[in-house]
């Protein structure tokens, strides 16, 4: 187990400190779980006014074709990701999945066309991985920058807008997954509006010597309070979005995982750039004959929450499990508990009443359609 000594800092570390977090260890770095607001209020928070949150333990990649044509570095990723990079214009970014040969999941990511360079935003535990990934499958053609040492902050929420325009008027001009180099107070910054809350938002990747600045000038803003990893859970979860090593791993593939979203169709068959991509099998037959598994919301019926790891029944006695709940806990704005988990395809209908099994006692859950509470991003 880690001990705090062990524990990697971000740029922000002291701030947390300060401001009477309560740190824990999270992908190898000492990171706030919550503030003196606590959870509960951290999320409605959010949902309300604009949190801001520390995302720098992250991994930040850049990728320059060494043809200096963005297009050939963005040919390239598509070795590994069954994502559409050759068509991202210039100053937009999209979501993003690495596969393996079997089809599953190895991470999830963010891709921006920086316009001379692809910018990418990896998940912590994944990023030294997807760096030796991404330089395996690239380094002939490209140059491969990592920059895990920069800052990244989130300012999320119906507030973001207006308090970070104070600072930088462009950003209100911006859309979502829109993609800018803005100056905050004197600070070069690259700008996305996007976020992982499902709120309207921004990520603002920063110099580690900035970072904390900037920072505290946001939470200078009396609409802005400082949300911890708990209140980012719960807040991601009501979005229906996805939280790897949980809802999606290596064993889990785009389709099981409700991803086909994010599979454009120039990468599927009869697509122009159809595969070509690990697992390109695999994946692109699902899409053909559907999975057998799905990832679905699940509505507990009762007050009490459904975590992690509960086994998923089809009745309230007997018989073998059927599914597992990936990732469960209160929806404060959902006005009570909400989950994640995988059903059989079968049973994947919204309205589908299943059991998990909490204690020894099966409690009764619908599958439910998601998002829990709808997103709010501007486009």
């Amino acid at each position: 187990m880690d001990t705090t000594a062990d524990l990697l800092k971000t740029p922000l570390h002291s701030l947390h400190l300060e401001l009477g977090a309560r740190m824990a260890g999270f992908a190898g770095y000492d990171m706030p779980i919550q503030y003196k607001m606590g959870v509960m209020q951290e999320h409605l928070h959010t949902r309300a006014n604009a949190g801001l949150f520390d995302v720098s333990h992250m991994g930040q990649i850049l990728i320059r074709a060494k043809s200096g044509d963005v297009r050939d570095a963005a040919l390239a990723l598509e070795k590994i990701t069954p994502v559409d990079v050759a068509d991202l214009k210039p100053g937009r970014q999209r979501y993003g999945l690495f596969t393996n040969e079997k089809g599953g999941l190895e991470d999830d990511f963010m891709v921006a066309n920086r316009g001379d360079h692809l910018y990418l935003v990896v998940n912590a535990a994944c990023k030294h991985d997807d760096l030796k990934r991404i330089k395996a499958a690239l380094s002939e053609t490209c140059e491969i920058e990592a920059q895990f040492g920069r800052g990244l902050i989130a300012l999320q929420g119906p507030a973001a807008e207006n308090v970070l325009s104070s600072y930088a008027p462009e950003a209100e001009d911006m859309l979502f997954m829109d993609v800018a180099e803005i100056d905050i107070a004197g600070v070069p910054a690259v700008v996305s509006r996007s976020g992982y809350t499902g709120e309207d938002g921004y990520e603002i990747s920063l110099p580690a010597e900035e970072t904390d600045r900037i920072a505290r000038l946001l939470l200078d803003d009396d609409h802005v309070a400082p949300i911890g990893l708990g209140a980012r859970d719960s807040l991601r979860l009501e979005a229906g979005l996805c939280l790897y090593g949980n809802d999606i791993d290596e064993t889990t593939t785009p389709v099981e995982a409700n991803l086909k979203w994010a599979i454009q169709k120039v990468r599927r068959t009869g697509g122009a750039r159809e595969g070509g991509f690990p697992g390109a099998d695999t994946i692109l037959g699902q899409f053909e004959n559907g999975a057998s598994r799905l990832r679905v919301g699940l509505q507990p019926a009762g007050k009490a929450p459904v975590r992690a790891g509960a086994q998923l029944f089809e009745s309230d006695s007997g018989g073998a499990a059927i599914g597992t709940v990936t990732s469960g806990g209160f929806g404060p704005s959902a006005g009570g508990p909400v989950a994640m988990g995988y059903v059989p395809a079968t049973l994947a209908t919204p309205g589908t009443t299943v059991f998990a099994e909490v204690r020894s006692k099966r409690l009764e859950l619908a599958v439910a359609a998601l998002p829990f509470v709808p997103s709010t991003y501007k486009r």
